[in-house]
């Protein structure tokens, strides 16, 4: 694929050309670009093969919570390499089914050992995109000691690939573009915050402490407090051939095109007219890229008319009451078959098109990343306005395990504006219980309590609404 050297917002200042292998092919790429994503610059789309029917899998997320892009790096069998960077030297296998170890002397004896280092703070984030960043700053504000764990090589979250204009307040860094404000809030950490990337928090155990693999080296972090804020992963539709290489989340898109300046095809089917679709789709044809159509099941556009009206003045159809029906090629994708549905969201036949694509790309929501609350124990709920499972909590975003705080995307699919909202209020509510209520805590806890239920007044934040009306009941459905 091609490398974008031009751009009208992003600039791309890449690091040094690096020499990588895969398969003992030499291969190019820069530094700061992950494994997969510098596969994609050379045209490699098959990362990995399925188990049972062998079929070839390429990344769909791009953010560490499918299993598609997992690969041999190094000898070591499934390394996600969506979140690995490349570096000099480095060699890369493509994988069959579960993988193996080569060479059982390349596992070195630290991976063997039991004497797992214990690290004690005050509070324990995890979670580094919008929701985590801003409960840190406000709990580190008040004087506590606090953990960032984020899986990605890089903080922010999906704030790092958000080209477009937020609204809201001022105070919600309106008119400010995502990847800026991921970068204020990095920029804004004082010396009580440790910052720890490539980090991945694997477990939650008795005794309140966290099993965190950091850069390959087991943790043990004891903590007083723990801000869960993982954000959230991409839905899957359900058609033939949506494994293909080629079929991608809206965020794995982001990622390669926003991020690494690696465009994901050259004609795409966009499937979802949310805030995401559209957005995405804009996107897309400000890199130069060809959009055939947005498909949307629903009878009407979720995005924010300001956002479709753009995509309609660039001469891309929006098709309403329309689904994909299954996607054509072998290796990858090399087409799309869509259709028009009925008010039972039934296919009617007779209205099979086919397009023409390289790339489909599947906005069709997201779903709470709770895996680590239900493996806590917490008590879990079912809320469909919210997203799916997530954990039961109070006022303060505490779950039913004391000193144990949810916020974000987590808690149910919200915008980035509410995320770092709820990562304020977690994160204020946790220092408090540290410190003792003070005034200035109790006057900005206020403030950000008014403020979240300001952003969700009006239609779009009907769904959390209600959502959140079924948490305090304490029901689910």
């Amino acid at each position: 694929m091609t490398r974008l050297t031009e751009h009208p917002i992003l600039s791309f200042n890449r690091g040094d050309k690096l020499t990588f292998y895969f398969n003992g092919t030499p291969m190019t790429a820069f530094r700061g670009e992950t494994v997969a994503a510098a596969l994609h610059a050379n045209r490699v789309f098959t990362l990995s093969r399925s188990v049972r029917h062998h079929r070839p899998r390429g990344f769909f997320c791009a953010i560490g919570k499918c299993a598609s892009c997992m690969m041999e790096v190094n000898g070591i069998p499934n390394v996600k390499t969506c979140l690995c960077p490349v570096e000099e030297g480095m060699q890369v296998r493509s994988q069959e089914g579960w993988g193996i170890i080569r060479d059982r002397k390349s596992v070195s004896a630290d991976r063997r050992r039991m004497d797992i280092p214990v690290t004690e703070t005050e509070i324990a984030v995890v979670g580094g995109g919008p929701a985590g960043l801003s409960a840190a700053l406000a709990a580190s504000a008040h004087g506590a000691r606090v953990m960032i764990f984020d899986e990605n090589p890089v903080p922010g979250g999906q704030l790092i690939k958000q080209t477009h204009m937020f609204f809201g307040s001022k105070a919600q860094y309106a008119k400010s573009r995502g990847m800026d404000i991921g970068n204020l809030l990095i920029r804004q950490m004082n010396s009580r915050v440790t910052m720890e990337t490539e980090s991945s928090v694997i477990g939650f155990y008795p005794g309140f402490q966290l099993a965190v693999l950091i850069r390959g080296i087991m943790h043990l972090i004891s903590p007083s407090k723990i801000i869960v804020a993982t954000g959230a992963s991409e839905n899957m539709l359900a058609f033939p051939n949506n494994d293909l290489p080629g079929v991608y989340g809206a965020g794995a898109v982001q990622t390669l095109m926003n991020v690494h300046g690696i465009l994901p095809g050259k004609r795409v089917l966009m499937i979802g007219a949310g805030n995401i679709g559209v957005i995405v789709a804009y996107q897309l044809l400000q890199a130069g890229v060809d959009v055939a159509a947005i498909v949307e099941a629903s009878p009407r556009i979720g995005a924010y008319q300001v956002h479709a009206s753009k995509i309609r003045r660039c001469g891309v159809p929006i098709l309403t009451r329309h689904t994909i029906i299954e996607a054509t090629g072998k290796e990858r994708v090399e087409g799309a078959v869509i259709g028009k549905v009925d008010d039972q969201w039934q296919v009617i036949p007779g209205t099979h098109q086919k397009i023409d694509v390289d790339t489909i790309c599947l906005a069709v929501g997201l779903r709470p990343s709770s895996e680590l609350f239900a493996q806590a124990g917490c008590r879990m709920v079912y809320i469909s306005e919210l997203g799916g499972d997530v954990p039961w909590r109070n006022k303060n975003l505490e779950t039913s395990i004391q000193g144990l705080f949810v916020a974000g995307d987590a808690a149910g699919i919200e915008e980035a504006s509410s995320a770092m909202l709820e990562g304020r209020l977690a994160g204020l509510v946790a220092v408090e219980q540290l410190v003792g209520s003070k005034p200035e805590i109790r006057k900005e806890k206020a403030a950000v309590t008014g403020a979240l239920a300001e952003l969700r007044n009006g239609p779009f934040g009907e769904k959390t609404r209600v959502g959140e009306s079924k948490i305090n009941k304490g029901s689910g459905q």
